[in-house]
């Protein structure tokens, strides 16, 4: 990967790895200094890499700069707190090597902790989402801006409150016990969606689908399975979903990086062993006896990995799109659902229900209006396809519209 790419790259894989071990070692009333510290890093790596060009290996140049400007912060504060304002050091002796650790466990571990800590019952449950999209997985304001479909303005007061929250509840960064961890968990696994999702259905970067966001939404989802406190069915599920839709990933995109429909994809190019992985992981979602969204939607998504277009398959997603809205309600479901309706009852009767919804804001809407209509009223089709046009905010999306336009 070249250096115009790798640094951005990077940033989205170890900003937050960065941010969680400093933020862990600093407390939360010092998650902006570790902010800091983490971007100045990759700043310094702009600039010196520009320059010397890229070190052997990258992430252990990062973590070893983020450590050490991690330790003039921490030495600058105890020259302060000794000669300035004794009163305040106590006596306290300061180690800065040993406790800036940059290892593998502990990177998982102050992730896993700050997940956990940001989905305290103290703030919204909004807040804790947007403030783990910011802190857990870099997005940017304008990111969560589109996840929550709201403003940046009312984003910035969001995390700004939440924070202060944060340092008013003296929270730590560490493991609640089994009781917190089961009412926070739910906030957890929204994030981990939410992650996921802006991958899958990007509308940002001019990119229809980001990998590196799906896969680090994987990862963090992994890392719930893998520790025993909070391996539970709805974690499990969660990641056999991901791993279904991952599994289409190369048959998502053409050769020009536009969308290409479920319908029209090539399914030599699904992916069989992330399929397998999805069909462990739903299997062991199978114990304890609450069943959640996304015991539903893994289900679904693993109809949508069997080939072939049989009544059987599209009942089974009917049925299942069914029990997912009664237990959740989401109209973006609801709009998928059609979908599978057209296949069972037909598409005048899939309209009909498509129309219910009047998502005159979503792209989507219109997109799945314009293919239920498609050869059955091209005139409804056309304008359903011009609207969605109207609202994509990619290149490639409107690339992709205009084709059906033309098609038709």
């Amino acid at each position: 990967m070249a250096q115009p790419e790798l640094i951005p790259h990077l940033f989205r894989t170890e900003y937050r790895k960065i941010v969680s071990v400093l933020s862990k070692r600093f407390g939360f009333d010092q998650v902006e200094i570790a902010e800091d510290i983490a971007s100045d890093t990759f700043l310094t790596a702009a600039q010196i890499w520009g320059l010397n060009g890229l070190p052997p290996n990258p992430v252990a140049w990062l973590y070893h700069v983020a450590r050490n400007k991690a330790k003039n912060h921490l030495q600058r504060k105890s020259v302060f707190e000794n000669k300035i304002a004794p009163e305040l050091k106590q006596g306290i002796t300061e180690s800065f090597e040993s406790d800036i650790d940059m290892s593998p466990q502990n990177i998982n571990d102050s992730q896993l902790q700050m997940m956990f800590a940001i989905c305290h019952p103290s703030i919204s449950s909004e807040s804790q989402i947007g403030l783990s999209l910011r802190i857990l997985c870099g997005f940017g304001i304008e990111e969560i801006t589109d996840a929550f479909l709201t403003n940046r303005e009312t984003i910035y007061k969001r995390l700004l409150r939440a924070r202060e929250k944060l340092r008013e509840e003296k929270i730590r960064i560490e493991m609640p016990d089994a009781a917190a961890i089961e009412s926070r968990l739910e906030n957890v696994l929204t994030t981990i969606y939410l992650l996921f999702n802006e991958g899958y259905y990007s509308l940002n970067q001019n990119q229809t689908l980001r990998k590196d966001l799906c896969l680090e939404a994987m990862r963090l989802c992994t890392m719930l399975v893998e520790n025993k406190t909070t391996n539970k069915p709805a974690v499990n599920a969660l990641l056999s979903l991901m791993c279904f839709h991952a599994s289409r990933f190369e048959a998502r995109l053409d050769d020009n990086g536009e969308q290409v429909l479920y319908e029209d994809q090539d399914e030599n190019l699904w992916n069989p062993e992330l399929i397998s992985r999805g069909g462990y992981f739903l299997n062991c979602a199978a114990s304890g006896e609450q069943v959640s969204k996304y015991h539903f939607e893994a289900a679904i998504a693993y109809w949508s990995t069997q080939k072939g277009d049989t009544m059987e398959k599209w009942e089974n997603v009917l049925h299942l799109y069914d029990q997912l809205l009664q237990i959740s309600w989401s109209p973006i479901a609801a709009l998928h659902r059609t979908f599978a309706l057209s296949k069972i009852k037909g598409k005048s009767a899939a309209v009909a229900e498509a129309e219910k919804l009047n998502l005159v804001d979503n792209q989507f809407y219109y997109l799945m209006l314009g293919e239920l209509n498609k050869d059955m009223d091209n005139g409804k089709a056309k304008e359903s396809f011009e609207k969605a046009f109207l609202l994509a905010k990619t290149d490639a999306g409107r690339k992709a519209i205009q084709l059906k336009i033309e098609k038709l």
